[in-house]
């Protein structure tokens, strides 16, 4: 009996878990940089602060938060594809 395909099987949420903590760690890293490069300051720290324009920090969040879910999507994509690859391989060989 085929799998439910709304149930994702247990293995493959944690390598999806696995794969969104590490991908989320990068690009974040990579965004805190380019804001870097880009604007010659740090990124804002608490971007609530009133130290901090309201331009820059609606800009910093924007950035920040399509940066994020666009990775998010691609690295979770990509995975999955894999993921799908490597389950019709393994299930041909037995």
């Amino acid at each position: 009996m085929a799998e439910k395909p709304d149930k994702p099987e247990m293995a493959w949420r944690v390598v999806g878990a696995l794969i969104g903590l590490g991908t989320g760690f990068v690009a974040r890293k990579a965004i805190e940089f380019g804001w870097q490069k880009v604007t010659g300051k740090k990124p804002p720290a608490d971007p609530d602060s009133l130290e901090i324009s309201m331009a820059e920090a609606i800009g910093y969040a924007v950035v920040m938060g399509v940066g994020m879910e666009v990775t998010r999507i691609v690295a979770t994509r990509t995975a999955a594809k894999r993921w799908q690859s490597w389950k019709q391989k393994a299930g041909g060989l037995s």
